[in-house]
């Protein structure tokens, strides 16, 4: 098997490169999880996803993360394959050297965590991007155009439905037609009327349920049929992912809660080591400073997968 000549020493500063960046971003990711803990109906983590979500910056940065993590991944392999490649008569006797144990696990873990990674964004990611179906949300002021507020205003001055309302229009404007001729204004009229019902039905709904939060800012728990509907009738309503309650409704079960753990575990065995093998790679590690990065990248990997264990643990204690 013919692989593409890139000097051994070359590819494990790549590794180095692409690990250390993405240790920077665990970080930042244990970080913003912590929002989730605030009872606040999930105002701040709604604001973090939604900028996330709309600053064309962050989606840039979002699809090199992804890059970031699949070329670690495919450099990672290309390293362990050429180095087998090299040696494929392997040693008689137990090589005694003192590489760090959780270096031996560096190939096995890291696939792992990829396949955990792969279902992490099946949850959340994949939402955003419309490849899997979740929960919505929706500001209420978007929902408020003319048409759907005058709907509804109408529709309690006269005692009725918004739904018997326009079918009572419809019908006086079937008359007013035959009587008089063309009405093509007010069918139109009665037309856009029809199309807000859609709209005025997940309005109700959100006050029958409780599901109007942030006082009254926005409307949560929206189905993805219920997102549909908005983008069709209402396409400057823009609904986004609940992220805060998707997360915190998946961090209830116990099955999601136990195989999250086993991925943090995971990322703490492969932080263990790739702290200092980074420094160590990029040449940045002696025998002067070596225990130091050894004692801070323990302590790194430790805060980064309690930092995530919090999150998950306390949401599923109902904190």
């Amino acid at each position: 098997m013919d692989l593409p000549k890139i000097h051994s020493i070359t590819k494990k500063i790549l590794v180095a490169l692409l690990g250390g960046f993405l240790l920077l971003f665990v970080l930042f990711h244990a970080s913003a999880n912590l929002l989730i803990l605030r009872h606040d109906e999930g105002a701040w983590y709604s604001a973090f996803c939604h900028f996330m979500g709309t600053n064309w910056i962050v989606k840039v940065f979002e699809i090199v993360l992804l890059g970031f993590i699949l070329l670690h991944v495919l450099f990672t392999l290309w390293l362990v394959l050429t180095n087998r490649l090299a040696r494929p008569v392997r040693y008689r006797q137990p090589q005694r050297s003192k590489t760090h144990s959780t270096s031996k696990l560096m190939a096995l873990s890291g696939i792992l965590i990829f396949v955990c990674l792969i279902m992490h964004f099946t949850d959340f990611y994949f939402v955003k991007v419309g490849w899997v179906k979740g929960e919505y949300m929706v500001k209420t002021e978007k929902l408020q155009d003319p048409e759907t507020m005058s709907l509804l205003q109408m529709a309690q001055q006269w005692g009725m439905t918004p739904e018997e309302l326009v079918d009572e229009l419809e019908q006086e404007s079937a008359m007013y037609t035959e009587e008089n001729g063309d009405a093509a204004e007010t069918k139109a009229y009665i037309d856009g009327l029809r199309s807000k019902l859609s709209v005025v039905k997940i309005m109700q709904r959100a006050s029958q349920e409780g599901i109007i939060t942030q006082n009254g800012q926005w409307i949560r728990h929206l189905t993805y049929d219920e997102r549909q509907t908005l983008r069709q009738a209402l396409p400057e309503s823009d609904p986004e992912p609940d992220f805060y309650y998707m997360a915190r409704a998946k961090f209830k079960n116990l099955y999601l809660v136990v195989m999250y753990l086993l991925f943090f575990a995971l990322l703490l065995v492969h932080m263990l080591h790739a702290f200092p093998s980074a420094f160590q790679t990029l040449g940045l590690s002696n025998y002067k400073y070596a225990p130091a990065i050894e004692v801070i990248g323990k302590i790194y990997a430790w805060l980064v997968t309690l930092m995530f264990t919090a999150t998950v643990v306390l949401v599923y204690l109902g904190v």
